[in-house]
């Protein structure tokens, strides 16, 4: 969106959210020069602003107690298997694969957080529990990829056959036998 569509809705609506405001002065930002429209229309909404005809959304602060019970949840469970074995495990994505799985526990105080945590504790540790077993059961079966993991090289070739053989070879290089060289004794027993 340019500047003038951005705050011509603000006027229209009444509000200027923290998105449409990070994207002005984004837009303002990397503009080498703004143009008479655009200076014209951060005029209109800096009296619109004063004027009270347009109100800024505040920033709320939210807290997804779920987070940090499963992120706390998944750091004992990491730890356990990597004091067991020479494995390393991504907390972060077994992290994010429970949260997936499981509500959202939001609160935008102090206090609704602790009632949250409480709840949560009480309800839903066991499920916690289990989506982060199973996400962390999951991250063992992916595939491990080595350094001689390459990417599928860019098509050259024009032909169909060509395509899919190029890409047959990225894939699995080596798959195919090389042929042999002949050692000059065919048919010879």
């Amino acid at each position: 969106m340019r500047i003038e569509q951005i705050i011509e809705k603000a006027l229209k609506d009444g509000y200027l959210t923290p998105l449409m405001e990070s994207e002005v002065g984004r837009l303002c930002d990397t503009a080498s020069e703004l143009s008479i429209e655009e200076y014209m229309a951060l005029d209109k909404l800096m009296g619109a602003l004063l004027s009270g005809e347009v109100v800024t959304v505040a920033r709320k602060q939210f807290i997804n107690v779920m987070e940090e019970l499963v992120l706390s949840e998944a750091i004992d469970q990491v730890t356990k298997i990597e004091d067991k074995s020479d494995r390393f495990l991504e907390v972060g994505d077994i992290a994010a694969y429970a949260l997936n799985r499981l509500p959202p526990l939001y609160a935008t105080t102090e206090k609704g957080a602790q009632y949250q945590r409480k709840r949560a504790k009480q309800d839903l540790m066991d499920l916690i529990n289990h989506q982060v077993k199973d996400a962390i059961a999951k991250y063992l079966e992916r595939p491990h990829f080595g350094a001689d993991r390459q990417a599928i090289r860019k098509q050259t070739s024009k032909d169909l056959m060509g395509q899919i053989s190029n890409m047959l070879e990225g894939c699995a290089p080596g798959f195919e036998p090389k042929p042999q060289r002949s050692n000059g004794l065919h048919g010879l027993r």
